[in-house]
């Protein structure tokens, strides 16, 4: 199982009228999270893109636990429970300055082969860096 973590700064525009981070943003920290789980790997999207392969999402679901608040500083820690195929699921979960749980999440993503539009195995160089977790 692979595991990462990843500090994210809550920013006042990504807060609501209440002062609590606006739903639709805990998306884009799972996507900063997991752009930064793959760069702790010695790997990077723009290379996979680069080497002709895209991830889309396919799924992606939250929880909201508690609210997060302008200014803290959140621990997103991040798991690949299993070996990636065709498809990989991050798990996501967000930590408040205080260590409290305030969400989950979980996004499914495809190996795409962009010459093709074909789904495809996971690229040689993720499965090298990845192995020794599975």
């Amino acid at each position: 199982m692979y595991k990462s973590e990843t500090k994210i700064r809550v920013r006042y525009a990504e807060t609501d009228q209440m002062g609590y981070i606006y739903y639709g943003n805990y998306a884009a920290y799972y996507e900063v999270a997991r752009v930064e789980s793959l760069r702790q790997l010695g790997l990077s999207y723009k290379d996979l893109e680069a080497d002709g392969i895209i991830m889309p999402v396919l799924e992606n679901y939250s929880k909201y636990l508690a609210p997060g608040r302008y200014d803290e500083l959140l621990t997103v820690k991040v798991t690949v429970k299993k070996r990636p195929g065709v498809k990989i699921v991050f798990n996501y979960e967000i930590f408040n300055e205080a260590d409290e749980l305030i969400n989950i999440g979980e996004t499914k993503l495809a190996f795409i082969d962009t010459a093709s539009g074909i789904p495809c195995r996971m690229p040689d160089d993720m499965a090298e860096a990845m192995s020794g977790y599975y």
